[in-house]
């Protein structure tokens, strides 16, 4: 697993610590792997999920960091979002 997934991973186990979260999202970091959040948490993996996002390694690491509200990475077209497009907003309050 790579150094940018670990992170990812432990960065949003921390968002998510006490929030739970209904469904599956999967976020794709280009070049890197993909973070699965589900009603358990964050982990690294590659399984189906009810929406995907993504992203490159540094516009993740905006959005996690809060430099960049998901919102406008999707809307100036780095977050690409494909499935449940209403499971994908409820994201923003985890990555918050």
């Amino acid at each position: 697993m790579s150094e940018v997934i670990t992170k990812a991973v432990d960065a949003l186990n921390e968002k998510m610590a006490g929030r739970p979260f209904e469904g599956s999202a999967k976020f794709m970091i280009t070049g890197e792997g993909a973070v699965i959040i589900d009603e358990n948490g964050a982990h690294a993996g590659d399984e189906e999920t009810d929406v995907t996002l993504t992203a490159d390694p540094d516009t993740f690491e905006s959005i996690l960091s809060g430099d960049l509200d998901a919102t406008t990475a999707f809307m100036s077209g780095k977050l690409v979002v494909d499935g449940d497009m209403g499971l994908a907003m409820k994201l923003g309050s985890v990555l918050t």
